[in-house]
């Protein structure tokens, strides 16, 4: 019995780990903005790493937006760095 629970402590334990990275909203207007590094810089100093994939809905300096980001998965980042999930144009 207790062989049979232990896997199911693991798998628990571990998933349970994964909830703790919810994403979070930052807003701010852009400092700079540059796709071929990826980033995205925000007045406040505060540097975003864009996904590869991302795709510009029309970004420009000085223009207010809200980013969706995670804390970043990539093992060679900094503890500060934060992948961005969204960009969006605040009206």
């Amino acid at each position: 019995m207790r062989f049979q629970v232990l896997p199911l402590v693991l798998v628990t334990a571990l998933g349970a780990t994964s909830v703790a990275y919810a994403s979070e909203a930052t807003t701010g207007m852009i400092k700079s903005f540059d796709m071929k590094a990826h980033t995205l810089t925000l007045e406040d100093g505060t540097i975003y790493m864009l996904p590869g994939a991302f795709e510009d809905p029309g970004l420009k300096v000085g223009e207010k937006v809200s980013v969706l980001w995670d804390k970043s998965s990539n093992a060679g980042a900094s503890k500060d760095a934060r992948d961005v999930v969204s960009v969006t144009i605040v009206k």
